[in-house]
């Protein structure tokens, strides 16, 4: 007797999330222009595709987006949450809690990249109030890679404690710094978000972990062209090979 094959399913890529960190004019790869941002909301709502929050991105209506911001700069308050207000867009930034009121200029800090305000607490309690969900990037945005079991819980879970008490709302959320991921981090991200976040580029799938969904960098869609069209064929090509070379480098 012959077995009929099976084909294999697809794998649904009509699901994203988006990763901005500063939305400034100085050109560095972690900023996006208050302009190009603009337009990109601009180009998301007139897509008719849904904006979704992040804990819900994976069980929502395909084809969906989700936006974060890493680090919580103060551009964010600024720039990007009356447009986002303007569309009823939900959002979630993740906050490194020791240096919120301070600037970007923790240890670890890549170089070439500006130093800049992040939002104070008061100002992060309004925004709260206002619907935007704060998640938790550590409390001093360490490579957890590099630290003992004791130390990577303490800058996960004193993050999360921190925003909880600040907002009066639960941190749902989590971001690895740089992207590492060991596996003791990964099992309590597991235990305590529920949704973590990772560097790797690619779009959410029925495969990916809960603990460590890829995200898309806009730094890579600055096109507009690959914005308008982000769950397109050109756009998924030129995405995983730019995810190709990140993980080769």
């Amino acid at each position: 007797m012959v077995r009929a094959r099976v084909a294999p399913k697809p794998i649904d890529v009509r699901r994203a999330i988006l990763t901005y960190h500063s939305l400034d004019d100085s050109g560095s790869v972690i900023s996006v222009s208050p302009a190009l941002f603009a337009r990109q909301m601009e180009v998301l709502a007139g897509s008719g595709v849904p904006v979704a929050r992040l804990t819900e991105l994976r069980s929502s209506p395909a084809p969906a987006v989700a936006l974060t911001f890493d680090d919580g700069f103060q551009n964010f308050a600024e720039v990007a949450a009356p447009v986002l207000a303007r569309y009823r867009f939900p959002a979630t930034v993740f906050l490194v809690s020791g240096y919120c009121g301070a600037a970007n200029d923790w240890p670890s800090q890549w170089p070439g990249v500006p130093r800049l305000p992040l939002m104070t607490w008061s100002t992060i309690q309004g925004l709260s109030r206002a619907g935007v969900e704060f998640g938790a990037h550590t409390a001093t945005h360490p490579d957890l890679g590099r630290l003992d079991e004791a130390a990577m819980r303490e800058e996960v879970l004193s993050s999360k404690r921190r925003i909880e008490d600040a907002t009066g709302r639960e941190a749902l959320a989590f971001a690895y710094p740089y992207g590492s991921m060991p596996e003791p981090a990964r099992r309590l991200v597991a235990e305590q978000f529920r949704a973590g976040c990772s560097t790797r580029l690619g779009y959410v799938t029925a495969g990916s972990r809960p603990e460590t969904l890829e995200r898309l960098d806009v730094y890579y869609l600055a096109r507009l062209s690959l914005f308008r069209h982000l769950f397109a064929s050109p756009a998924r090509w030129y995405l995983a090979l730019r995810g190709f070379i990140r993980e080769w480098k």
